[in-house]
């Protein structure tokens, strides 16, 4: 843990270097691309609210309001997409009449569905949830499925010579066998989740990250604007890290 802490210090270290000379070489126009120290002097502003903004709320808020539509959305996907995921698994001849209209509906992106949504919802929290929600759960769902379909016929024949009925060993053999894979597309949905919250929130909300890179950009300041960027990118970071021990203490649980 220490030496991935380490390694990503001196990336982020390099690339602030890397950043300050291609600007300091270039002489490009900071007031379209600013420095580093820039971004960090923006960033303390944000702290305490960023000037001219239609919102007095400081990044910290944001993070907060974020955070929370990120939770529910993400957390009804994950939930959701796992059960009917097992539970399609188990009945192969159902989920052949319901995999065509997943594969129908999957392709489009949840943001070109924020019109219908906002529509039904109005503005506030519910269109960004029900962005983040669209965003992982077809992935989950199908990566469940396709979990359940791939597992060693072994566990299948066990739950038959023990007599169990499926709901029985869809929880007690399916589930525990297919979970790696299972955690496996929770943490590749988390990452999309996050994508989408940020585009979820630029349309139609009046607070989070996604809002305040709006606002930022209405503003005309590029370094508040880079700023709530690589806030957005950090918390991303942190996100995949923590499901990624999640998903390997996971693996050790189950000895995969």
């Amino acid at each position: 843990m220490e030496k991935t802490i380490t390694k990503t210090v001196i990336s982020f270290a390099a690339l602030a270097v890397i950043w300050q000379l291609g600007v300091t070489v270039s002489s490009v126009n900071t007031a379209l691309f600013p420095t580093p120290g820039m971004v960090l002097k923006a960033f303390g502003e944000l702290t305490t609210g960023l000037k001219g903004s239609t919102s007095d709320a400081t990044i910290w808020t944001h993070i907060a309001v974020s955070l929370g539509r990120f939770l529910a959305g993400y957390l009804l996907a994950a939930v959701s997409g796992v059960v009917l995921g097992l539970l399609l698994g188990i009945f192969p001849k159902v989920f052949a009449y319901v995999n065509p209209i997943v594969q129908l509906i999957r392709p489009v992106a949840p943001v070109a569905w924020l019109p219908f949504i906002v529509l039904i919802f109005g503005i506030g929290d519910i269109p960004a949830i029900v962005i983040i929600f669209i965003a992982g759960f077809f992935p989950i769902l199908l990566s469940t499925v396709s979990a359940v379909n791939h597992l060693d016929p072994i566990y299948t024949r066990v739950a038959q010579n023990f007599g169990m009925s499926k709901m029985k060993s869809l929880v007690k053999i399916i589930f525990p066998a297919s979970f790696p894979q299972i955690m496996n597309a929770l943490h590749l949905a988390l990452g999309t989740s996050w994508i989408f919250l940020v585009s979820g929130e630029m349309v139609g909300s009046q607070s989070g990250l996604g809002f305040l890179v709006m606002d930022a950009k209405n503003c005309i300041r590029s370094d508040a604007l880079l700023a709530a960027i690589i806030t957005i990118g950090v918390i991303g970071l942190i996100l995949d890290g923590l499901m990624g021990q999640l998903e390997k203490a996971a693996s050790r649980e189950f000895g995969v």
